[in-house]
């Protein structure tokens, strides 16, 4: 373990080059920091931030009710807990797109994704999408380009255009994304292994795959994925339902028995939660500062 070390520029620059480095970058979720300090533990390339997740959190559905604000905040406080480049989905970008990003390079993130859909948005992965035309969305990447400062901030496009046109129709838009800038696609609620090799076949550029759980997809093993051609793989709820499922059960254990006398196996011990959070680093670092002062009073 070790204190946050990389300033912003410096994540940005680290996930411009694992892209370059032709292997798959797997991105799992996180919904709280502590879970950001623990998928940089394992050894993961990056962190996602998903606005489905950050809505859930909150108590919303994910249908665009989210702000800036509570999703900027969070995705800050987030991303300063690592060394790892964090990703953010921005859903269709707040109302402006030139606010919006602005805000995340401010705040050190590394990247965001946009989506092609109305403002009253939904996730992904459900029926009843309603899309903005091919030409506004273009308008809003170029916006988001024209808005940032540090060309290695990544602006990625993600459309949902699959399930609403088809993937042909989906396919003429990545490629008006690309054209208008966007560095990495998104193609959202792919199928099965034809839909993720027509869409690689079809587009040049950085792609990258969602591999939500109780979704349209197939779940693929990265190593499939990388074999598809993708560049980057995400799992972007994953932590939020394996936390909610152990929460709930234990709750309902608790209530049931009245004692947690059954369920302290399933618990993270104080022991580990204090080598996620460098305890005895920072501990180490007060009694030196402490001792510091002590002594240049003497």
């Amino acid at each position: 373990m070790h204190f946050i070390e990389k300033e912003p520029s410096q994540k940005r620059i680290d996930f411009d080059q694992k892209l370059r480095s032709n292997k798959i970058l797997r991105v799992p979720g996180a919904y709280s920091p502590l879970t950001a300090k623990l998928i940089e533990e394992i050894g993961y390339d990056a962190v996602y931030v998903s606005g489905g997740v950050m809505a859930n959190d909150l108590g919303f559905p994910d249908i665009g009710l989210t702000t800036l604000q509570d999703v900027s905040t969070r995705s800050y406080l987030i991303s300063r807990a690592t060394n790892l480049p964090t990703i953010v989905d921005i859903d269709t970008g707040f109302k402006s797109c030139k606010e919006t990003v602005e805000t995340f390079e401010e705040f050190g993130i590394t990247g965001v994704h946009l989506e092609d859909q109305i403002e009253r948005k939904r996730c992904g992965h459900l029926e009843n999408k309603e899309l903005i035309s091919t030409d506004k969305m273009v308008k809003k990447i170029k916006e988001c380009i024209n808005a940032r400062k540090d060309q290695n901030f990544k602006i990625i496009a993600r459309s949902d255009a699959n399930s609403v046109e088809g993937i042909n129709k989906m396919i003429e838009r990545c490629k008006a994304y690309i054209d208008a800038g966007a560095e990495i696609i998104f193609p959202e609620a792919l199928h099965d292994e034809k839909d993720f090799e027509k869409v690689r076949k079809e587009l040049s550029g950085y792609l990258l795959a969602n591999m939500t759980e109780f979704g349209k997809s197939k779940l693929f093993n990265y190593k499939e994925l990388e074999n598809f051609g993708y560049n980057i793989v995400i799992y972007p709820v994953t932590t939020q339902r394996l936390a909610m499922k152990n929460v709930e059960d234990g709750l309902r254990d608790i209530y049931t028995n009245g004692h947690q006398n059954n369920i302290i196996d399933k618990m993270q011990t104080r022991k580990r939660l204090y080598e996620l959070v460098d305890y005895e680093k920072y501990n180490s670092l007060d009694e030196k500062i402490f001792n510091f002062s002590d002594e240049g009073h003497e």
